[in-house]
């Protein structure tokens, strides 16, 4: 079966493999969508900080099963989508129903190989029916899960003022998902086409960071800032700067990870009895939480939807993702 193998930062090749063994307990699928992410371009870029090369990537995902056990609640033929943080079920955060942030996490594409490649055998617990959407449609729920998670643990609610800055794929999850739960969201990012793309097809207020953005945002808010700051940038600078913009009382959450310290002012971080919050991953409630407004037709996965290649063209057309001018939010690979 073809793969496709991230040899060392900057290098990726096709190679010929064996198809994997399916061990008892185990989905064998064949893939069929898989979704390019940050994660995977900050893999390819040397700054994964959990990542052991050489790796398969590929953890945003859709499939047809093709082998099974007998009493699996699923069959042959089905079409689903996998949730790719593989969590041990026993560790103090699984005991918490947090396996997102399990203790002992391997995420596919990350701490074990992934899904740019032909089959695939996960363990069928994290394989799910990819009921009422399209193959498309289920390989973009995890990065829209996310930013549903990210949502959810902030606990945004009608008429809060949000602001996410970093108007990447995951950005753009969060302000979707804020969005639906009535929240007034306004994105920040460095780029216009960025910008111009949440503004007609997220349906947020946009700024451009730059000498004045400070004072646009609050004028927007008649000074007040924001109740909740989402940093989906992975960015070390933009999630340092981030802190001035939560308003007193407010929330920031850190959806972007970097190798690195963050570092904020006490004085005022504490004058704004300010709550800051890791999110990571997504949980099967997140997943449930987009497929509902998947099907509800709430998500504009089409428009979302930029690129696209083909399994064997990872190789050259991944990094032509990368280049300055780009206009990619999601592509998917046709395996």
């Amino acid at each position: 079966m073809l793969s496709v193998i991230c040899e060392s930062p900057g290098v990726l090749r096709r190679e010929d493999r064996e198809p994997p063994h399916r061990a008892e307990g185990e989905v064998l699928l064949r893939v069929s969508r898989v979704g390019i992410c940050g994660t995977d371009m900050h893999i390819y870029s040397g700054n994964q900080p959990y990542l052991q090369y050489p790796r398969v990537m590929g953890h945003e995902l859709s499939a047809i099963v093709a082998e099974a056990d007998a009493n699996a609640h699923v069959v042959p033929g089905d079409a689903v989508y996998v949730m790719p943080y593989l969590s041990c079920g026993s560790c103090i955060a699984c005991r918490q129903g947090k396996t997102n942030c399990c203790v002992n996490i391997k995420v596919l594409g990350v701490h074990r190989d992934g899904a740019l490649t032909e089959f695939l055998s996960v363990p069928a617990q994290f394989v799910h029916k990819a009921e009422g959407v399209t193959l498309d449609q289920a390989a973009m729920l995890e990065f829209l899960a996310i930013g549903a998670h990210a949502v959810r643990r902030a606990d945004v609610s009608a008429g809060q003022r949000v602001l996410v800055v970093g108007a990447g794929p995951i950005g753009m999850a969060a302000m979707l998902f804020a969005n639906l739960r009535g929240a007034q969201v306004t994105c920040l990012d460095t780029r216009e086409d960025r910008l111009a793309f949440c503004r007609e097809h997220v349906g947020v207020s946009a700024v451009q960071i730059g000498p004045n953005d400070v004072d646009e945002l609050a004028a927007m808010t008649g000074g007040e800032f924001f109740d909740v700051v989402f940093d989906a940038t992975g960015n070390i600078n933009a999630m340092n700067r981030g802190f001035q913009f939560i308003a007193h009382g407010g929330k920031y959450v850190l959806i972007s990870i970097v190798p690195g310290e963050v570092t904020f002012s006490d004085p005022e971080f504490h004058k704004r009895e300010a709550t800051l919050l890791g999110s990571r991953n997504a949980t099967a409630e997140d997943f449930e939480t987009v497929l509902e407004a998947m099907r509800a037709g709430r998500i504009p996965d089409k428009a979302l939807n930029t690129h696209r290649m083909s399994l064997s063209d990872v190789p050259t057309e991944f990094p032509k993702l990368m280049e300055p001018g780009q206009t990619v939010v999601k592509a998917l690979v046709e395996c």
